[in-house]
This record gives structure tokens, sequence and C-alpha cells, in this order.
């Protein structure tokens, strides 16, 4: 396939109106759940409740990215910030476990920075990382969910992520989009995946192995 997704209609137009006609309702619908869990943050938090970060989106352009603040800034005696693991707190832990710390960002679908579906969007300092294969997942816009999420989410490893990531772009359709999110949903009701093993959230990404074997996904 060649270095630009091809414009059909769904690509050109369909996505776009999906993303409206799903998140609209689903930000009405969640509110009251949202104003829960930040009241619950603002108290737990001392009144930190948003978490806002530059992410890249499509073609790598960085965007704001808005999320329930699920750990605290506790730092040690050098000013230091903990591990994750001692960061995250019982009710983070939760927040993540039922994907309730994404509903800000149903914001950021309706702003037209993410998509519902796409690769996850990254931190910055990983684009320098990517092989040329693996930088083709900013060809499409990021999303809340994406193929690597529904085969794994933090459960797999990188590599296999981007796989997922770009076999996705080369084969975005309304069916795949609708297919995703129905599995999304699966999912969510079982909180599997949300850490990778071993680890409170997942690893850093340090680069790929040029010995690294793919796998074809399904």
């Amino acid at each position: 396939m060649s270095n630009s997704h091809p414009a059909h209609w769904y690509a050109a137009w369909g996505k776009r109106l999906l993303d409206v006609l799903l998140a609209l309702p689903l930000a009405v619908l969640t509110l009251p759940l949202l104003l829960l869990a930040a009241g619950a943050l603002a108290v737990q938090n001392r009144g930190a409740v948003l978490f806002r970060q530059l992410r890249p989106g499509h073609h790598g352009a960085l965007f704001p990215l808005y999320k329930l603040q699920t750990m605290t800034n506790a730092r040690d005696a050098h000013g230091q910030l903990l591990p994750d693991a001692d960061r995250l707190t019982r009710l983070g832990r939760w927040l993540r476990a039922t994907s309730v710390d994404e509903l800000p960002q149903l914001w950021n679908v309706l702003r037209g920075d993410i998509s519902l579906v796409g690769p996850r969007p990254l931190l910055p300092q990983y684009l320098p990382l990517y092989s040329p294969e693996q930088a083709r997942r900013h060809l499409v816009k990021p999303g809340i969910t994406g193929w690597a999420q529904v085969n794994g989410r933090n459960a797999i490893s990188w590599e296999q992520k981007f796989i997922y990531d770009v076999w996705y772009v080369d084969n975005l359709s309304l069916a795949l989009d609708l297919r995703i999110l129905g599995r999304t949903v699966r999912r969510v009701l079982s909180a599997r995946g949300i850490s990778a093993p071993g680890q409170a959230t997942t690893e850093a990404f340090r680069g790929s192995s040029p010995f690294s074997s793919p796998n074809t996904p399904i």
C-alpha cells in the first residue's frame, strides 16, 4: 500500500460523521458518571481532576489529550515522581479498569483531534523511535480504542501493538470500526488487558529490536 491512505468515502467523511453521531450522545449520557468521578478525584487529589498532555495525532501533529487524573503527584525526598505503582490510587485503578478515565476524550473526538477508533495516541518522545513501518500508524487519526486495544491492549508487546495499528491503517472501513467498537464494549466490561504483566500501567517504549518477528493480525 502507498504511504497515503486512500480517500474513499468512509475515510474522507464517513468516519468523521460516525464519530460525531456516536460521541455526542455518549458525552451527554456519561456526563453524570464523569461528574461523579471528577468529584471523587477532586477530594482525593486535592483539586486535581483533569490530566492534560500533548500527544501526536494525524501525521504526528501535536494536540492536547484529556483524561481523568488517576495518579497522584507524590514525590520522593529528592523531588522525583514516585513510580506509577506508588502513585496509582485505588480509585484511579478502578477508573482505568472501567475506562471511565477515558471519558474526557469524547471532547477530543468532538473537537476533531481524534476518532473513536484508531491507533492510540502515544507519547511525543516515541516519535523518533518508530521504524518507517511503525510510523505509518500516524496516517490516520488516533482513537480512543483501536485494533490493538481489542487484541490485547497493554498485555501485548509494543511490536505487536504497532503491527495491529498498521494493519488497521491498511484495512480501515466502516465494518471494521463497528467491529472494534463492539469488541471494545465487551473488553471494558471484562476489564482485560488494562496493564502490562508485572506493571501498574505499561512499560515505556524504547524502540523495536531489529530482530523482532511480526505476527499477522486476524
